[in-house]
C-alpha cells in the first residue's frame, strides 16, 4: 500500500526556517522521482520542487528558487524540503508525492508563515 507521512509544519516568523520530511512506503522508492507540492487556502495544489531518483537533478518553482532545498535519502525512505527565509505567501498545506502518479495523497503538513 503506498503510503504518504508528511511532517514538520507549523508556526513560524517571516525570516525563519522549517525543515519538512516524508517518509514512504509501498513502492520501491529509490527508483522514483519525488516531489513536494503546496496547496494554499482556496487553490489548486501546485508544484514547488523535484528530485531525481538518485538525487542528482532536482528542480524548482521560481517563487521557492534560493530559499527552499529538496533531498533524499534512498536509504530511510524519505524525502525533505529545507525551507528558509519564509514568506507570508509560503503558507499552505505541503504534500509529498510521486510526480508520475500523483495519488495516495497524505494528510500533508501545514506551515503557516505570520507574525
Amino acid at each position: 500500500q503506498v503510503q504518504f507521512v508528511e511532517s514538520g509544519g507549523g508556526l513560524v516568523q517571516p525570516g525563519g526556517s522549517l525543515r519538512l520530511s516524508c517518509a514512504v512506503s509501498g513502492f520501491s522508492f529509490r527508483t522514483y522521482a519525488m516531489s513536494w507540492y503546496l496547496q494554499g487556502p482556496g487553490k489548486e495544489r501546485e508544484l514547488v520542487a523535484s528530485i531525481s531518483s538518485d538525487g542528482g537533478i532536482t528542480n524548482y518553482a521560481d517563487s521557492v528558487k534560493d530559499r527552499f532545498t529538496i533531498s533524499r535519502d534512498n536509504a530511510k525512505n524519505t524525502v525533505t524540503l529545507q525551507m528558509n527565509s519564509l514568506k507570508p505567501e509560503d503558507t499552505a498545506v505541503y504534500y509529498c508525492n510521486r510526480p508520475a502518479f500523483r495519488d495516495n495523497w497524505g494528510q500533508g503538513t501545514q506551515v503557516t508563515v505570520s507574525s
